[in-house]
């Protein structure tokens, strides 16, 4: 139990030593740690820790060898990873048949497995350590601080790595010196918003209350994104400590974790963080032996998008139903209960601590003028290198995608990126070399949102990421306001109606004017911004609507209405596999031998054909195509 400041620091200080130590080597151990987040738990990443500790075991090495799980190392693609200290040999994509190997080979024999090192595809050169890998070296971790270096279970290695310095000097302060700290580092809400967070903190520390709250929005709901997931995988106690810093600086007592029930990885070590905090005596009564006081709750998301707006998150903990209000008032003035409430994301609280233990100077020189510090975004798609990349603020699109992301696979041509899920906008090749910021993203017609991107090579068609979106929108449509409730779906109707060829020209023009009506009178963001993914690709790629409605084809071949499958004769031995797996029989041989082979072709019956692509798919000379 830490009572008084002065045992926080002697407690630290130890844990520090500790950590540095064991990173180091200097306490004679070897330190292995495998990454432990959701998308490398499915890939058996908690049975490789099991079968390290056998073997370890059989070898009589366990007194010289640690063994744990950490959080996300980010580059999700070449997972699972397992990192050996003090010599930082990183191995990627190691299987459990892989670990007798590492041990006999790293463990034992001093050598490196080198089939396990990853290899830089444009220079074909091995590297052992994760810093001088490509995809990392022009990452800078900030709120995913800790996250693949400390066990997350363990509060005494996220303590050893920095925690609780920031509340230790925050409770040194007045609660305004703490909002002004914040408001000189310029952080801006990570959520999507990008609202200065501490002129919010200000709004609440202004109102005159009883009671105040703070409240971490750990929905996160757009496809593909999971920064905050792997933030509260990673290091959960860095966002409480975050959410302590809000508390105290607000003149809060307790704080709510709205996290959705389908993280049951992140909901389970955020559970032990506050365990062992409240045991620590770090949360709860009289923290570190000042009259501050703060407890920490969770509640739990069913998985409705419309509750990431922070007035329909505020409802469902409530235990309304989670459907937004007009504002004013705003939270910080009416909230929670009708007491004034913060609603911060993972990310922005997690970035709080870094402010307060480094100071506001130190996270305002990264970024730029208007949007400073670093953002992680879920890089996925059409990419080498899918993953969680936090990059700071004014990296460009392109570094984004070719540096971080290593280009697109299989040599294919760039065509867009989506940045900010369904609220956000497709952005070309023409905005490669712009500046990832809050202001200049919503400037070209796309917006950061909570840190989504998508991108999308030649192969896609927009028309039908457009649909997609809306098919998304519609379906977690809260439906209280009409322009959300019923835009939406006519939008969605007219698009669907263009991908299945049956489009008129004049529906563009009914689609761009739902748009304004509905971004016009909706009650809040989701209806808002449910538009920019139509708007955007009617923008950019105004042709391949146009190709879609007047030619009765879609360019990339996707819409199924708008395609057919033929085969090239003169590529097709007759081998007759595609027929065998043809569902509907609709693939016939003709009267046509192609030069050298002694089997006639076969050939596809279009009218018959349900475009169910099996054809395709085995065929082992490439002979069927699609047009």
């Amino acid at each position: 139990m830490i009572a008084t400041m002065e045992e926080m620091n002697a407690h630290i200080a130890s844990l520090t030593k500790v950590f540095d130590e064991k990173i180091l080597g200097q306490d004679g151990k070897r330190h292995i740690v495998l990454c432990g987040g959701t998308g490398c738990l499915s890939s058996h990443s908690e049975e490789i820790k099991n079968r390290f500790e056998t073997v370890i075991k059989e070898k009589g090495i366990e007194d010289k060898v640690t063994v744990n799980l950490v959080g996300c190392f980010g580059f999700c693609s070449q997972g699972p990873f397992v990192k050996i200290y003090p010599e930082d040999t990183l191995y990627r994509m190691v299987k459990i048949e892989d670990v007798d190997e590492i041990v006999e080979t790293d463990l034992l024999d001093n050598k490196i497995v080198e089939r396990l090192l990853y290899v830089e595809p444009t220079t074909n050169e091995k590297k052992i350590k994760q810093d001088d890998i490509l995809f990392y070296k022009k990452q800078r971790r900030v709120a995913l601080h800790g996250c693949g270096v400390i066990n997350p279970e363990d509060i005494n290695e996220a303590l050893g790595m920095g925690g609780y310095q920031g509340l230790k000097r925050a409770l040194t302060m007045t609660r305004q010196e703490v909002i002004d700290e914040v408001l000189k580092a310029g952080l801006r809400g990570r959520g999507g918003g990008g609202f200065p967070s501490g002129k919010k903190w200000q709004f609440a520390y202004n109102q005159d209350s009883d009671e105040k709250y703070v409240v971490c929005n750990g929905d996160e709901g757009d496809p593909g994104a999971f920064m905050d997931r792997s933030i509260l995988e990673g290091n959960p106690l860095a966002v409480i400590e975050g959410m302590v810093i809000a508390g105290y600086a607000i003149g809060a007592s307790n704080g709510y974790f709205y996290v959705r029930a389908e993280y049951p990885t992140a909901l389970k070590r955020l559970r032990i963080a506050i365990k062992q905090a409240e045991e620590l005596g770090l949360l709860g009564n009289h923290i570190l032996g000042t009259s501050f006081s703060f407890r920490c709750h969770i509640r739990l998301g069913a998985g409705a998008f419309v509750c990431g707006e922070e007035t329909a998150l505020l409802h469902s903990i409530e235990g309304k139903r989670g459907m937004p209000r007009p504002r004013p008032p705003f939270p910080a003035v009416s909230g929670l209960w009708g007491k004034p409430t913060i609603v911060n994301n993972v990310e922005t609280l997690a970035c709080v601590p870094f402010i307060l233990r480094e100071g506001s100077e130190e996270f305002a020189k990264v970024g730029t003028e208007n949007s400073k510090g670093t953002k992680v975004f879920a890089l996925g798609g059409n990419v080498n290198n899918v993953g969680l990349v936090e990059v700071p603020m004014g990296t460009t699109l392109r570094e984004l995608i070719f540096d971080i992301g290593g280009g697109i696979p299989n040599g294919k041509k760039f065509k867009a990126i989506q940045t900010g899920g369904p609220s956000g906008g497709c952005l070309t090749e023409e905005y490669l070399d712009e500046p990832i910021d809050f202001d200049n993203l919503v400037a070209k017609g796309s917006m950061m949102g909570s840190g989504g991107a998508i991108v999308m090579d030649e192969d896609t068609c927009m028309v039908d990421v457009a649909k997609f979106y809306l098919e998304f929108i519609c379906d977690e449509s809260c439906g209280k306001c009409t322009p959300c409730r019923i835009g939406t779906k006519r939008m969605l109707e007219i698009l669907t109606k263009i991908t299945e060829g049956k489009g008129e020209m004049s529906d563009l023009d009914e689609l761009e004017e739902l748009s304004e009506t509905v971004q016009t009178n909706s009650l809040c963001a989701l209806g808002q911004t449910s538009a920019n993914p139509v708007n955007s690709t009617l923008q950019h790629f105004r042709d391949e609507y146009i190709a879609h409605i007047v030619d009765k084809k879609c360019p990339a071949h996707v819409c199924k209405n708008l395609m057919e499958y033929h085969i090239d004769k003169d590529k097709c031995i007759g081998c007759g596999l595609c027929a065998r797996n043809c569902p509907v029989h609709c693939i016939k041989e003709i009267d046509y031998k192609p030069e050298g082979h002694k089997c006639n072709s076969m050939a596809i019956d279009t009218s018959e054909c349900i475009k169910c692509g099996l054809c395709m798919s085995n065929c082992r000379f490439k002979a069927i195509e699609k047009r």
